[in-house]
């Protein structure tokens, strides 16, 4: 099951995150872009340790 969370980030951050959503169809949302992208830096993570 899913939760939800809120997050903060800076205005740059979110319109190159808004820029890439128009320009990429591999993310649906904002949601799955960060899905993806904290789902890719955990990966990595638990590689390094």
């Amino acid at each position: 099951m899913k939760q939800r969370i809120s997050i903060t980030i800076d205005e740059k951050k979110m319109k190159l995150v808004e820029t890439l959503l128009k320009n990429d169809s591999k993310f649906r949302n904002k949601s799955h872009f960060i899905e993806y992208s904290l789902d890719k830096t955990l990966k990595e993570e638990m590689k390094n340790e």
